[in-house]
């Protein structure tokens, strides 16, 4: 098994020399972004109307992968290579041909499966001797919500250092894009292209205020400004903004609440962390660096002995959002209460 940036740094080299690719997992983002390179540069563009094949699972006959090994093993037109890509392969049932074809593949010939929204059976035999019959197998998986936060930062600065582009952001971008948006990569894509692409003449940083005319994110009432009135104490503040949650469907418990409770989870590490300098605590918390300034403040306001209670705050209050002990306590209910025990 190999990871996404292993596949990319041999396929930039032009090193197409696997019996097939296998890009499969519940994160289509990179499984598009290898499927895309190898369709865009594996042939010129007069040798991809000839030597070059895209397949949809869903159109295969008997939801059986034998049409594609078909076209496998047959020689270029060109002379050179072929490339033959299944697309939503996770549609087919029918793979016996596959393990067939392994066994003596055409040297040739670029065979891409794209298997998306999860991964395929490996107890199966074909599966199991896939790599053995040197297939690479690339595996996309979705990242959890406290890692997002992290990966649009990398993403935002390799966009704009990719782009050679003279702007910067405000270090709640991030956070404020990975609440609103989740774990959907290609979301967060589109959601910073139609950010950099609409930024006004003259405005050269995106901020909150950027976001909310471009996305519709409200840039007072999110959790990053939740996280930042209790870090501050600031009671009034916390309590508008969790009102606000309950009465919108863009803000459900559920999820703010998990964002907060990973907040707490780290800030317990941080204190008890020998280093806390920003380049030390950055790595050991999973958080970009500028964001340890934010565990710093909420350490002196809330101790260790504090943080692990109101850890506790945090199960509780999600086992009574599932009905646990919570015969009629609303949402506004649950957050006034958690609040107050956050800050008092």
């Amino acid at each position: 098994m190999t990871k996404y940036d292993d596949l990319m740094k041999a396929l930039r080299k032009g090193r197409y020399d696997a019996t097939a690719y296998m890009l499969c997992g519940e994160e289509p983002y990179y499984i598009d972004l290898a499927c895309q390179f190898i369709e865009r540069n594996v042939l010129d563009e007069a040798a991809r109307e000839l030597d070059q094949i895209v397949v949809y699972g869903k159109d295969l006959p008997g939801d059986d992968i034998s049409p594609v090994i078909g076209h496998a093993r047959g020689f270029a037109m060109m002379g050179g290579r072929k490339v033959v890509i299944v697309k939503e392969a996770q549609t087919i049932k029918k793979w016996e041909s596959l393990g067939l074809y392994m066994e003596h593949p055409q040297p040739d010939t670029v065979l891409v499966i794209c298997y998306k929204s999860g991964t395929p059976d490996k107890r199966m035999t074909v599966w199991k001797n896939f790599e053995k019959n040197g297939g690479v197998w690339m595996q996309s998986d979705r990242l959890r919500d406290y890692q997002m936060a992290a990966w649009i930062q990398n993403y935002l600065d390799s966009s704009i250092r990719d782009r050679k582009l003279s702007i910067t952001f405000d270090r709640s971008v991030p956070q404020l894009l990975s609440d609103y948006i989740g774990t959907d990569m290609e979301g967060v894509v589109k959601a910073v292209d139609k950010l950099i692409l609409g930024m006004p003449e003259g405005q050269n940083r995106i901020d909150a205020a950027l976001i909310e005319r471009n996305l519709g994110i409200s840039k007072d009432f999110n959790v990053f400004e939740l996280q930042n009135a209790l870090i501050a104490g600031d009671v009034l503040k916390a309590n508008r903004i969790t009102q606000y949650f309950a009465t919108s469907k863009s803000h459900p418990m559920i999820k703010e609440l998990g964002v907060l409770y990973n907040f707490f989870a780290n800030l317990i590490i941080y204190h008890y962390l020998s280093d806390k300098s920003e380049r030390v605590a950055g790595p050991a918390l999973g958080v970009p660096p500028f964001f340890v300034k934010d565990y710093a403040q909420a350490a002196k306001r809330f101790s260790a002995g504090k943080t692990f209670r109101i850890i506790g705050y945090f199960r509780e209050t999600d086992a009574r959002l599932k009905g646990i002990d919570n015969p009629s306590a609303t949402d506004e209910d649950l957050w006034k209460e958690l609040i107050y025990k956050i800050l008092h």
